[in-house]
């Protein structure tokens, strides 16, 4: 009988560099109901709670503000049911691009080029 296993996205794998000691490092709240994350996934801050969730492409009911890439998540989550303090990249790093995790909506190219451009405006360089 074979067994099969699915890995995950390792925590922190997506990497390349950072700053200094935890400067490029922060612990953001994860919004309930954002569901199992795993580490990689860009993320928006939504303006009313300033919780975070994943950017979706356009602005979402209940999540305005989210559509703006300001953060990548570094450990694996699971927001399913309630808010959760997770460790994120928010500024000064450098990132592998194919390693990020995009939300559903962000479907292809131009809208990952758009996301990875909001990430460099807070100084997330993806590579």
């Amino acid at each position: 009988m074979a067994t099969s296993f699915t890995e995950t996205p390792r925590d922190l794998a997506f990497i390349l560099s950072e700053a200094n000691g935890m400067l490029s490092r922060e612990v953001l709240t994860i919004k309930s109901g954002s569901g199992k994350l795993s580490a990689g996934t860009v993320l928006g801050k939504v303006t009313a709670d300033s919780k975070y969730v994943p950017s979706p492409n356009a602005s979402v009911a209940g999540k305005e503000g989210a559509e703006t890439a300001v953060a990548i998540l570094g450990y694996e989550v699971d927001a399913t049911s309630a808010d959760v303090p997770a460790v994120c990249i928010s500024n000064d790093a450098e990132v592998k691009s194919l390693m990020l995790i995009f939300e559903a909506t962000v479907n292809d190219a131009t809208k990952r080029a758009a996301k990875l451009t909001q990430l460099r405006a807070v100084t997330i360089k993806a590579r």
